[in-house]
């Protein structure tokens, strides 16, 4: 993010502005009634510094939420899938995808349906992951009628619940997740192209 009203930052602005999103995503996550005041001092700026970059919370909360966004989208093209292998473009795209989703659990969350230029991005990532499991389609990794916006609504399923399914509850709750995000995201692909069900042998290709 270089920008906060249409002008480029300077690079102490800039390392200003990012502090204080950095310190809103800890601050909110706990707290998301946070004041103002409360993500200045853990920014370790003045409350005067926060409104001089942001006009108001929700100025800053949104965007907090396109700053979040923007690493998504940054994660999903450092898997390179237009050019790498689809499934190894897949796999990093998921890995790193869980990086900043951990890290950033706030901003991509509520946060992140109230602003829209964060939206929108959201809606640009979206499109990538389809064109990607094209890829997959294509190379017969996923079935040729399968429903490709279906298909990234279960990945998507699948990578919340790697991120949130040590809170399941029940009589027979799910392990807690390895927390090893190339771990997690190979869980993930597995899940989403072969399903629970036992294993067969591959068919030959006609």
């Amino acid at each position: 993010m270089s920008k906060t009203a249409g002008r480029p930052l300077r690079a102490d602005a800039e390392r200003s502005v990012r502090a204080i999103l950095a310190a809103a995503e800890r601050v909110l996550a706990v707290n998301p009634g946070a004041s103002m005041e409360q993500i200045a001092e853990a920014a370790g700026v003045t409350r005067t510094t926060v409104h001089r970059r942001f006009a108001n919370r929700q100025a800053l909360v949104d965007a907090l939420a396109a700053e979040a966004a923007a690493k998504l989208a940054e994660a999903i093209e450092d898997g390179h899938p237009e050019t790498a292998p689809p499934l190894v473009a897949l796999h990093r795209a998921t890995a790193n995808v869980l990086r900043v989703k951990g890290a950033w659990g706030f901003a991509l969350g509520t946060a992140a349906t109230e602003s829209d230029r964060a939206l929108r991005t959201h809606d640009e990532i979206a499109r990538r992951c389809v064109e990607l499991l094209g890829r997959l389609r294509a190379q017969g990794l996923i079935a040729p009628d399968a429903d490709l916006e279906w298909v990234r609504r279960v990945f998507y399923a699948l990578i919340g619940e790697a991120l949130h399914g040590e809170h399941a509850t029940g009589p027979d709750p799910a392990p807690d997740p390895d927390p090893d995000p190339d771990v997690l995201a190979a869980r993930i692909v597995d899940t989403l192209l072969h399903g629970v069900g036992p294993r067969t042998a591959p068919r030959p290709a006609p």
